[in-house]
């Protein structure tokens, strides 16, 4: 009897699996998935391999390209290849030089068929190191074979098929994707819907931002400008439903036909109509910078832009100009709208400039400290806000570069900006020299976006409310003119496509903005102590880069703050973190562990040994805490419960450097004994540099294992026990549960993480 049953529960899978072979597959149900939990890690966004971008179909049909978005050397600005938005259907994108990956060419099979297949061919060893001499550096050089190319490229590179330099698919995987490439590769499209809740609420939104009337369209546009790349959501909508602020030339009522211009700001070259377009695709954590919209938004909107008696005559034109300084070109709005809008989400505004809206930011990052708080001016506070008469004066003074990319004039440009920059830095300085001395009333305390963090992993950034880690070296404080520029220079105007002269421009631009945000924050400090911090942020050839393209500091006109200790900047912060507990939305002791307890309230026994554990770990210079030298930017740490729950911690070295004032010979400027770490509980980057998994009873052991690390070989130890390499056989279920963990505890965040930084430790 036992046989016979056997025999038939054999029979019944081999007909299942009869069944499930004639069965076709479905792109949406079936592959989708495979690529969102196998592929878009590394094939998202426009640092995208090949610009092969598998988070939708239709960047799987769109293809790939030869041509890589991030080039720095780039002489010409390059042709725009955005996804959903330059481009509609195949052909559309073969005219742009996109190649099929789906399609069987020349009586070979088609690429994606092929790269599998190599990939499968050659897996890695499991758990062991990369080959020495597989190239997994973010800045390789792409091949992007093409059918006729494939067999070279082969040999040549045998272990670089799909999934690359990674833990390969699982079988069952791999027989769903051959079996759907065997059936043609069809791939249907299904767009994301709105709810009917939603489809109300877009109905609102739409109405207001299409209003008639000269001021209510200045005011659209820019509402427009600002919240174009935000991945917004509504209150009451459905998990996993964003929305993209975007130009039509179709009204309200009609399918969306999106307006393509370079940046936002540029001719639409039609009438406009502003609409909310469904976000298609597999949300990526990278570049899911979310903003929402509610009853209560729609209401503050009409609050700060219309219950005024202000009036716009007409609405400015486009052009260089009106990009370059956006504050003349909305000056009919009342500035307190403007700045007070921004701040009410200023977490949103400044993850814009720090974290988005590209994938590679180094641009921009180059310019700044790896850890630093950001503050903001209080509005009735910022000159720019009370005092018509210097608004008037500053104003012409805001422009900022990057319109004209012209190689050759490069310099010439820049000389111009910078010196403006500096007239306008002077001015405002003697304008607040006779102003009243700064306080605490004027740090702008309006709600919990009024304390931000700021962790720089070298051309990545993230931005966390409240105040985390130590204190760091420096702190921002930024007013409305600060504020605005850096948006404006890093998002609205910034060109990812551009070429070397118009990023270049960005680069030196922001660099002024950061010191202007330093020099912001000094006038909170005692007189005598600026000339040392400034020596401290800018040494060496800091100096000359002081002495070439800054403006002298304000060193004479006193504070209003009480600070009396040899350390006032850690006075101020102590006293900042007492005074604005209430708003600070991170409490923080295991990085500012000043007692006994160094873990949060709240946590079962294994939890709060495990943070007692870790705090032994940050504030400690590398000088004295050598792993540090041996860890990535950005590791993560994987704690098991007993009761089969986990939690998750950020590890964050924070590079030291001697000054952060250049666009080149970062490397020169590193202070590596002084680099520290910041452990603090979530997934705080997009970019996993590195997993640790571990018990939480081992949570002590790992931590005294890092305190005695002194060098490469005892560090391979600690991973050999404890970390997933790419190789791991169960690599993907460890790295697709950050992101699980983030829907889990923050799911309005939640997106696919990049392992494009993934190292081969």
């Amino acid at each position: 009897m036992l046989r016979q049953g056997l025999a038939v529960l054999f029979l019944v899978f081999i007909f299942a699996g009869l069944a499930g072979a004639s069965e076709a597959v479905s792109y949406s149900r079936d592959i989708q998935p495979i690529l969102t939990q196998k592929c878009v890690a590394c094939h998202a966004c426009y640092d995208a391999p090949c610009q092969l971008n598998l988070g939708s179909g239709e960047g799987i049909l769109r293809g790939a390209s030869k041509l890589p978005v991030y080039d720095g050397g780039r002489t010409k600005a390059q042709a725009t290849t955005r996804l959903f938005v330059d481009a509609q259907g195949e052909a559309a994108w073969r005219n742009m030089g996109f190649e099929s990956v789906l399609d069987a060419q020349g009586g070979q099979a088609a690429l994606l068929k092929r790269m599998l297949e190599l990939g499968r061919s050659n897996p890695p060893v499991p758990n062991a190191k990369l080959p020495a001499d597989l190239d997994i550096a973010l800045g390789r050089q792409n091949q992007c074979p093409l059918p006729g190319e494939f067999d070279s490229y082969a040999k040549k590179f045998a272990h670089a098929g799909m999934p690359f330099a990674v833990t390969g698919l699982s079988d069952a995987e791999y027989a769903t994707l051959q079996q759907w490439l065997a059936q043609g590769a069809p791939v249907e499209q299904q767009a994301l819907q709105p709810s009917v809740a939603e489809q109300a609420q877009v109905a609102q939104w739409e109405t207001l931002l299409n209003a008639p009337g000269a001021r209510e369209s200045l005011v659209s546009r820019w509402l427009y400008e600002h919240l174009f790349l935000a991945h917004l959501y509504f209150e009451g909508g459905e998990a996993g439903h964003f929305f993209q602020l975007v130009r039509s030339r179709t009204p309200s009522g009609q399918p969306i036909d999106m307006i393509a211009t370079r940046r936002p700001n540029e001719d639409p070259g039609t009438q406009v109509y502003y609409r909310l377009w469904p976000i298609q695709g597999v949300i990526v954590h990278k570049t899911h910078i979310t903003y929402p919209l509610s009853a209560h938004k729609l209401a503050r909107v009409q609050e700060l832009f219309f219950s005024g008696d202000w009036t716009a005559d007409a609405v400015p034109g486009y052009g260089a100009q009106r990009r370059a300084n956006p504050f003349e070109t909305f000056a009919a709005i009342p500035v307190q709208a403007r700045y007070q809008f921004m701040l009410d989400n200023a977490e949103y505004f400044v993850r814009t400039f720090i974290r988005g809206p590209v994938c590679r930011g180094q641009i921009a990052t180059d310019v700044i400290r790896d850890n630093f708080w950001a503050l903001f001016q209080a509005p009735e506070h910022d000159l720019y806000i009370t005092d018509a008469e210097y608004r008037a004066e500053a104003t012409p003074l805001l422009a900022m570069p990057g319109q004209f990319d012209d190689i050759g004039d490069l310099l010439g440009l820049w000389h111009a900006y910078r010196d403006k920059r500096n007239e306008y830095e002077d001015l405002r300085r003697d304008a607040y020299a006779d102003a009243p001395a700064p306080s605490w009333s004027n740090l702008w305390a309006g709600n919990d976006n009024a304390l931000l963090s700021v962790f720089r992993h070298h051309d990545s950034a993230m931005v966390r409310k409240g105040l985390i880690g130590e204190v760091p070296q420096t702190i921002w404080v930024l007013d409305y003119p600060l504020l605005e520029r850096t948006y404006y220079q890093l998002v609205v105007n910034f060109d990812v496509f551009g070429n070397v002269a118009h990023q270049a421009q960005t680069r030196l631009y922001f660099d002024l903005i950061r010191n202007g945000a330093e020099l912001n924050f000094l006038r909170l400090m005692p007189a005598d102590s600026r000339q040392g911090y400034l020596d401290d942020w800018y040494q060496n050839s800091g100096k000359l880069k002081m002495w070439m393209s800054y403006n002298d500091a304000d060193l004479d006109t006193p504070t209003g703050l009480q600070l009396l200790s040899r350390d006032p900047k850690r006075e101020f912060a102590e006293a900042l973190l007492e005074r604005y507990a209430g708003l600070n939305a991170r409490p923080d002791p295991i990085n500012r562990c000043r007692g006994a307890q160094c873990y949060r309230n709240g946590l079962g026994e294994q939890l709060r040994s495990a943070e007692q554990a870790l705090s032994r770990l940050p504030g400690r210079p590398a000088a004295g805490l050598k792993v540090i030298e041996q860890l990535p930017e950005t590791t993560l740490l994987r704690v098991e419960l007993a009761d089969g729950r986990r939690e998750v911690y950020s590890l964050l070295r924070n590079r030291a450097h001697s000054n952060v004032a250049f666009m080149t010979g970062e490397s020169l400027r590193y202070q590596v004994g002084l680099d520290t770490l910041t452990v603090y509980p979530g997934v705080l980057t997009s970019y996993p540099n590195f997993i640790f998994n571990l018990r939480a009873e081992e949570v002590p052991a790992f931590v005294a294992a890092l305190e005695q690390t002194r060098d490469v070989a005892a560090f391979d130890k600690v991973v050999e026990r404890w970390g997933i390499r790419r190789s791991h056989p169960e690599f993907w279920r460890y790295f697709n549960d950050l992101s699980a963990y983030i829907r889990e505890t923050e799911p309005v965040e939640a997106g696919v993480l990049d392992m494009n930084r993934y190292q081969n430790l």
